[in-house]
């Protein structure tokens, strides 16, 4: 987790205050995000969308990468939003099956907006909402009533495999598949096939699961290793 930086701009007494506000300068650079990544995210695309000047967006932020910090924190308001009414402490509830239901909204989030992964949790100074979303998992590792080192790595290990796998399955197809040239279940055939001409002796494990990994589906993939993460979780909990 990174530690505070020095985010004092010039606020000179001369100084022209923008006409926009900070919730527009985010919304828009979200947008920009989500449209192209953040290639397309430059002080002055924002500027053009939003009507003024480059310097404005110096009134809010000091550079492009506390812009992209901010818009992150920006965008995790609706996770936040979405996953309240898993964060009830109700004492007859089932902790578990509120850190998966936060899980699965948070996974959708990121294979919806594969950019969040870079700056998650960055600069907690000036990512709240990264902070809270943090919080929200960790309260409900809590009420296991496990060690302070066990709650720490749980969440830890719950948000790597989230973050890890959302990544991956957002990630651009190749090249064919992107284009056209060929379909996503007959690229997954090929190479499949590849792997069954590989040798059973040197890949025993590869043989044993290409059939699986020949029709796999990548939700079902996430769902099946999000609860052997957290049976483990529950097991711990149980004191096995």
């Amino acid at each position: 987790m990174a530690g505070p930086k020095d985010h004092g701009r010039d606020r000179t007494p001369g100084r022209r205050r923008a006409s926009h506000s900070m919730e527009a300068v985010l919304s828009e650079a979200v947008a920009l995000l989500d449209e192209a990544g953040e290639q397309a995210l430059t002080f002055r695309a924002l500027a053009q969308r939003l009507g003024g000047g480059v310097g404005s967006i110096y009134w809010y932020v000091a550079s492009k990468d506390e812009l992209l910090d901010r818009a992150t924190d920006h965008a995790l308001v609706a996770v936040l939003d979405a996953t309240e009414p898993f964060a009830q402490d109700d004492a007859a509830g089932d902790p578990i099956d509120s850190i998966r239901a936060t899980a699965w909204v948070l996974f959708d989030a990121i294979v919806d907006r594969p950019w969040l992964t870079a700056y998650f949790m960055r600069d907690t100074d000036i990512q709240p909402n990264a902070l809270r979303m943090y919080e929200r998992i960790g309260e409900q590792v809590m009420r296991l009533g496990l060690t302070a080192r066990q709650t720490f790595h749980a969440v830890s290990a719950i948000l790597g495999f989230v973050i890890g796998i959302a990544s991956d399955l957002s990630q651009q197809p190749p090249a064919v598949v992107a284009d056209g040239t060929v379909g996503p279940d007959e690229y997954m055939a090929a190479f499949a096939e590849r792997w069954r001409q590989t040798d059973p002796q040197e890949f025993p494990f590869v043989h044993h699961i290409v059939d699986e990994f020949a029709h796999h589906d990548d939700t079902d993939q996430f769902r099946a290793g999000l609860d052997l993460l957290l049976d483990g979780l529950r097991l711990q909990a149980q004191g096995g």
